[in-house]
């Protein structure tokens, strides 16, 4: 995101992005700033005036139980996160920094809890970071920790999945609240981020999201339709559920992606939203930043870009849909979870396949490769 707080709504400069106040049909497109260079967040900027968006195409506290909650290990770049890679049993995510930026601003988190009564959980937490403010790599990397760590530890004690998911993204943005009282630039905004997150439990699946970061269910068996779980907070957003618009034709408005809401200081109203599924068919959840819904955004094109094989290989899935991003001309850092359901080892069936030694998702070890070319 592109943004920048000026009194009661926050205002996109010189680019296609706007944030608006709730009484978005009353927001004005701002002028296209010209010129380019180079600065925070590795995006285009105009004559100090202010940055010209990429994204769109052509314009925790405690330890959490089972494996700890590591930093993905990456390589190269301004904050040593260019290109990273990790994955656990049942959840893999990829992040890369895209083609048009010098440094990666989206941040996430893969963990995995166990519920009282023994049903193992898996955790993923994907961030961008707003880079018109102060530090936007910090803000989210910071939210995506705390949401995973707040995740882990309050489903380990019982906690719902729903208000466990609320609760985790306060405290995300407490995280990233905390940086600005480090550190207040004076003239710049606060630091801020997106965050999505996705939850599976056994045979249920929970996702919280503030921004416009995405979460899909994309089913693999079956005749059931592909949806995607999350609504935008965004000017376009608005437009369609006021019905002043229709999606395709807000989408195309150079005002699309402007954030109504996001982790940060300057959004002191931070109200989450989590909802909780039960599908009904082997598949999985695709969580990610708008580098890649960018160039996939319904819900059938996302799920004509994932492997069929993706319940049983989410790494190399992964890795795909960020490859894919890439080609079709990366203009943003990129980062995507994807996490087979249901939780492996959750079902009756699981288990005997287990001990039968043909595990439906076979435990997937940490690797790292070097950045595509």
């Amino acid at each position: 995101p592109y943004v920048s707080w000026s009194g009661a709504a926050l205002v996109v400069f010189g680019g296609p992005r706007t944030v608006c106040p709730p009484e978005a049909a009353r927001c004005a497109a701002p002028a296209a700033t010209p010129g380019s260079g180079g600065n925070g967040g590795g995006s285009d900027h105009g004559s100090g005036n202010g940055p010209v968006d990429p994204r769109v195409p052509a314009g925790g506290s405690g330890q959490p139980p089972g494996p700890p909650a590591e930093k993905p290990r990456s390589g190269g770049g301004e904050n040593g996160r260019d290109h990273v890679e990790r994955a656990l049993d049942g959840v893999a995510g990829v992040s890369d920094v895209g083609l048009r930026h010098h440094r990666n601003e989206d941040a996430f988190s893969l963990s995995t809890s166990v519920l009282p009564d023994g049903t193992p959980a898996v955790i993923a937490v994907v961030c961008d970071g707003v880079s018109s403010s102060t530090r936007p790599d910090e803000a989210s990397e910071a939210a995506a920790e705390a949401a995973g760590g707040a995740l882990a530890t309050a489903l380990a004690r019982g906690t719902d999945g729903r208000r466990a998911m609320h609760d985790a993204l306060l405290a995300a943005g407490e995280a990233v609240n905390a940086l600005a009282r480090q550190e207040r630039v004076p003239g710049r905004n606060a630091p801020a981020c997106t965050l999505v997150s996705a939850v599976t439990t056994g045979g249920e699946l929970t996702v919280g999201w503030v921004g416009d970061s995405r979460a899909y269910w994309l089913p693999l068996e079956g005749n059931a339709h592909p949806i995607r779980l999350t609504e935008d907070d965004s000017w376009a957003a608005q437009m369609v559920k006021a019905g002043l618009m229709s999606e395709e034709e807000a989408m195309k408005d150079r005002r699309a992606h402007a954030i109504t809401a996001w982790l940060g200081a300057d959004n002191p109203e931070l109200d989450p939203h989590t909802a909780s599924f039960k599908p009904n068919h082997p598949g999985v959840v695709v969580v990610c930043t708008d580098g890649l819904w960018n160039y996939a955004d319904s819900a059938e094109e996302m799920a004509a870009k994932v492997p069929g094989d993706a319940r049983t290989s989410p790494l190399p899935s992964a890795q795909q849909l960020v490859r894919y991003a890439l080609d079709s001309g990366g203009h943003d850092n990129v980062t995507v979870a994807v996490i087979p359901f249901p939780t492996p080892g959750s079902t009756a069936g699981d288990r005997r396949e287990q001990a039968a030694g043909r595990a439906a998702v076979p435990p997937t070890a940490t690797q790292y490769v070097a950045r595509p070319d």
